[in-house]
């Protein structure tokens, strides 16, 4: 096929050959992935500036994303792509292959990094880091093994949509791959005295940390010059959104068992105990009760009511349209499949064809499994999410899945709510942090970029 470039998919190929680090913050199916790919072909055979490119990516992404797109332009024939996943002698080999682009999946890189320090050199001129946001926890491994290499490269694209899912905090760790520290200071500690002050807190330990009054301003001046920020709206022929929450009500008892372990963090049903330990514990045990069910101390399931099942069957029973439904645990899952007969769920690639094939009524998926770079838009046009998830960034890249250019009918997208239950607080919860993460993308538009 013929990729005729969009204006600002030229302006973000010249960026990326322009700028040796550079973060792009473009919204799901703006193209970052044959923006960055042309990029690269002419970096690596037009000026011969690279010549080996790392991809990191989420696994789904590196094992499909990355070869489709390459197999799809025309123009992208020359390069040559090796996939390093599977086994590690399947890893090792494709590491050895002669090719220009090595695409792996994200949980790889420790390994990957500890290979060539034990092979004293390191092969690549170029990363691409595909999810930039799923580097943002500078405690984790992959993290810190990455951090190691950042300053043997000569050039670093980060893609991602979600830059700060979770506010200005995640911004430290993905900036610092881009830039090791010039920007944002050395250590999130640094960064954090500088931006942030202790909100809530538990004697010393602080839970959150609150920006100064003029902290977002000072940090998108920092960054401006090698991010850019674009949203699919302001480019792009979006479908129209409808998002719907549809209220679910208990039974009075069902709304007192829910109450009991809110307030006893202990719950005894026919017998069978479900207890909380801490916080954390008490609000997974909420949203299951909110959604269902239960899981118990010794992990039976016990079940509490059937209102969401209820609803969702409706949903599907009048609407036209194949459903794509998002479930938050695994008794979920077996709920939905016990009541919905035929109901499919996403586990393969011929499941992804035949739902854009139109052979699949309802698909059942889990936000994390579906969160990058899968194009679902031909399959359907409804959404409901029988469990909400408290991440930002999943649920905005679970609903991309249909809410994309390309989609032909508006996007309906449906939140079963039980009401007077936590799923209202995580609804509230995606909103406010939605509001903040729009605020730094609109402060780091295009003209921004200098």
């Amino acid at each position: 096929m013929e990729f005729k470039a969009h204006d600002y998919q030229k302006r973000m190929i010249d960026l990326v050959i322009k700028k040796p680090r550079l973060g792009l913050f473009l919204s799901m199916g703006m193209g970052k992935t044959v923006i960055t790919m042309t990029a690269i072909q002419e970096l690596m055979y037009d000026r011969f500036q690279v010549s080996r490119v790392l991809v990191i990516a989420p696994k789904r992404v590196a094992e499909d994303t990355w070869t489709r797109e390459h197999a799809k332009w025309d123009h992208l024939k020359a390069l040559r792509i090796s996939k390093v996943l599977g086994t590690e002698r399947q890893r090792i080999r494709a590491l050895k292959a002669e090719a220009d682009v090595y695409v792996t999946g994200r949980d790889n890189v420790i390994w990957l990094i500890k290979y060539y320090q034990h092979l004293r050199r390191w092969p690549f001129d170029m990363i691409v880091i595909d999810e930039l946001s799923s580097f943002k926890n500078p405690q984790a491994k992959r993290f810190r093994a990455l951090r190691k290499v950042m300053p043997l490269v000569d050039r670093v694209v980060g893609l991602t949509g979600t830059p700060s899912p979770n506010g200005l905090m995640d911004l430290w760790a993905e900036i610092y791959l881009l830039d090791q520290g010039e920007r944002l200071g050395n250590t999130l500690g640094a960064y954090r005295e500088r931006y942030f002050r202790p909100g809530a807190r538990n004697g010393y330990v602080v839970y959150k940390w609150e920006p100064f009054r003029n902290a977002q301003k000072e940090i998108e001046d920092k960054i401006n010059d090698i991010c850019i920020s674009m949203s699919a709206a302001d480019y792009l022929t979006m479908p129209k959104r409808i998002d719907n929450v549809i209220p679910v009500r208990l039974s009075p008892e069902e709304a007192e068992a829910y109450k009991r372990m809110e307030r006893d963090q202990l719950l005894r049903i026919d017998g069978d105990d479900i207890a909380a330990l801490n916080a954390a514990a008490v609000m997974t045990k909420l949203l299951q009760i909110a959604n269902g069910s239960v899981y118990t101390t010794e992990g039976k399931t016990v079940k509490i009511h059937e209102a969401k099942l209820e609803a969702l069957a409706e949903i599907i029973d009048t609407t036209d349209s194949p459903v794509l439904v998002f479930y938050s645990y695994k008794h979920d899952l077996a709920a939905i499949r016990s009541r919905i007969k035929g109901a499919r769920v996403l586990e393969t690639e011929e499941d992804i064809a035949d739902w854009n094939g139109g052979k699949v009524r309802v698909l059942l998926a889990h936000p994390a499994s579906v969160g990058y770079g899968l194009n679902l838009q031909d399959g359907g046009h409804v959404i409901v999410w029988y469990g909400l998830t408290w991440s930002l960034e999943l649920y905005q890249q679970a609903n991309a899945r249909l809410y994309r250019q390309g989609q032909e009918k508006p996007v309906i997208i449906h939140h079963l709510i039980a009401l007077g239950t936590v799923d209202e607080d995580v609804m509230a919860a995606l909103r406010n942090k939605n509001t903040d993460q729009a605020a730094l993308l609109a402060a780091l538009k295009e003209r921004r970029v200098k």
